[in-house]
């Protein structure tokens, strides 16, 4: 894999986790919490060693809004965690 390859997945795995978190109605409630810096790195870590890109970008393409990631989604604790700080859930 180049170097190039390897940027552009990152960028792509980045991207559906933006993706994912407006999907779940969290990408604001994100932004607030303490250190968000940090745990945005942490979840973009979880969605970067993820093996299921394919899926999760056909999943996403099919869910305008969700109440729940699929059960793949590395993300789905925190997920749940920001849904319950916004009275999501």
């Amino acid at each position: 894999m180049s170097l190039l390859d390897y940027l552009l997945s990152i960028d792509l795995r980045t991207t559906l986790m933006g993706r994912m978190m407006q999907t779940m109605g969290v990408d604001r409630q994100l932004k607030t919490v303490p250190d968000h810096i940090a745990v945005v790195n942490r979840a973009a870590d979880r969605c970067r060693s993820c093996g299921h890109q394919a899926e999760c970008s056909t999943w996403l393409d099919s869910h305008e809004q969700a109440d729940v990631p699929p059960d793949y989604c590395r993300n789905a604790d925190l997920i749940a965690r920001l849904q319950h700080a916004a009275g999501l859930r």
